[in-house]
């Protein structure tokens, strides 16, 4: 090489990997419940591909009762932490939660409980 520095080229591919979750069951059906009588489900939330801890929260909806009233009747609690944790294995984690519902007023609902990690996705 003639006292010049070796030069070295690195070719360097990849896949990215974006962060998801999924649910197990994936649709939940509460039973119906006489007033102020509770009912509840678990669910299995998986996460795959973080690759760093993040922490989730959770959105649960209002229902607008007939009377224009707001209420909240669900809760959702989580057995062993909300955080998403790698484990050594390079897989996640899964959590186990429990959905709630109850109301001291008639309600139904059809819709969405949305879980949010830290980047908010």
């Amino acid at each position: 090489l003639n006292g010049s520095p070796p030069h070295y080229k690195i070719r360097l591919s990849g896949t990215a990997k974006s962060p998801k979750i999924n649910f197990d069951p994936r649709f939940i059906m509460l039973t119906p419940v006489p007033l102020d009588v509770k009912t509840e489900t678990a669910i299995t939330v998986i996460p795959e591909d973080y690759l760093r801890q993040s922490r989730l929260q959770v959105e649960l909806p209002e229902l607008e009762l007939e009377d224009g009233d707001r209420i909240c009747p669900f809760t959702v609690q989580f057995t062993e932490g909300q955080d998403i944790v790698l484990l050594s294995d390079g897989t996640n984690k899964e959590l186990v939660c429990h959905v709630s519902f109850r109301s001291s007023r008639p309600a139904s609902f059809l819709g969405n409980i949305f879980f949010i990690d830290e980047e908010e996705n």
